[in-house]
C-alpha cells in the first residue's frame, strides 16, 4: 500500500471534477479520473499527466451498480485504500423546470444521478474509506440547494430560476449527507458538502461568471482537512453557506 494519498474524483474528465482532481495532484495525491465515457477519460488522463500528475483513469457511471462496484474493486486492488471522494458528477436535467409543468421523469433523472448516484459509490467506497487514517468524504453541492437562499429576499438573485429538478436534488444530497455524518459520526470520516460557486461549465451552457478552477477550491480545501477539521459542514469560499 502506497503512502501517497488517494483519491477518487467523479465526473473529473472536465469543467470542475478535473480541476479538483488536478489540485490534488498538484498537493502530490494520486488521483482516479471517474468518467463514463473513455475517450474523454483518457484525454483527461493524459492532460493530469502532462502536468505531472499521478492519474489514473476510472471507468464509472454513478447510476449503474456493477459499474461504481468495478470501479471499488479497481482502487482496490490499485491502491489497497481511500484518502477522499469527491462526489462531483451532476447533471441539471436541463429546462425549464417549473414545477407545474415539468415531466416527472426529468426530476427521476437528476435525482438517480445526483442524490442516489452519491449514495452509490459513497457505500461502494466506505470499506476503502475505512482502511485510510484520514479519510475524507466532499459531496459537491449548490448555493441553490439551499433552503434558506431559496426563500430569502432575492432568491432568484442567489440562486437562480425556478428548477424544480436540480434545486431541489441539492436540497436532497445535502439532507443525505448529513444523514452519513450522523450514521458515521464515531468514525474519523470527514464528511461536508462544497459549493462551487456559478463556474461557467457547459452545465450552464458556459454563463457561469467563474472558472473551474476557481470552483473547485473549495473541495480540494475540505477533501485535503486536517484531523479535527469540520465535518457536517455546507461551505463555499466565503465561508458557510446556510442550509
Amino acid at each position: 500500500m502506497s503512502d501517497k494519498k488517494i483519491a477518487l474524483v467523479t465526473g473529473a474528465n472536465k469543467g470542475i471534477g478535473y480541476e479538483i482532481a488536478a489540485g490534488l495532484g498538484a498537493l502530490g495525491w494520486s488521483v482516479g479520473v471517474g468518467a463514463r465515457e473513455q475517450t474523454r477519460r483518457d484525454a483527461a488522463v493524459a492532460r493530469l499527466r502532462d502536468a505531472g500528475v499521478n492519474a489514473f483513469g476510472v471507468p464509472l457511471d454513478v447510476t449503474d451498480d456493477r459499474s461504481v462496484a468495478a470501479a471499488a474493486d479497481l482502487i482496490a486492488e490499485r491502491a489497497g485504500r481511500l484518502d477522499a471522494l469527491v462526489n462531483n458528477a451532476g447533471i441539471t436535467g436541463g429546462g425549464p423546470q417549473q414545477p407545474s409543468s415539468v415531466d416527472p421523469a426529468v426530476i427521476r433523472t437528476v435525482v438517480e444521478t445526483n442524490v442516489i448516484g452519491v449514495i452509490r459509490v459513497t457505500n461502494a467506497m466506505l470499506p476503502l474509506l475505512g482502511r485510510s487514517a484520514s479519510p475524507r468524504i466532499v459531496n459537491m453541492s449548490s448555493s441553490v440547494g439551499s433552503l434558506a437562499r431559496q426563500s430569502g429576499p432575492g432568491g432568484e438573485t442567489s440562486t437562480g430560476p425556478v428548477a424544480v429538478a436540480y434545486a431541489p436534488s441539492k436540497s436532497f444530497l445535502n439532507a443525505v449527507t448529513l444523514q452519513y455524518v450522523r450514521e458515521l459520526a464515531d468514525t474519523n470520516i470527514l464528511i461536508n458538502c462544497a459549493c462551487p460557486g456559478f463556474v461557467a461549465t457547459d452545465l450552464n451552457g458556459f454563463r457561469g461568471v467563474r472558472t473551474p478552477q476557481q470552483g473547485a477550491a473549495t473541495a480540494i480545501r475540505l477533501a485535503t482537512l486536517p484531523d479535527g477539521g469540520p465535518t457536517g459542514g455546507f461551505f463555499e469560499d466565503a465561508g458557510v453557506v446556510p442550509w
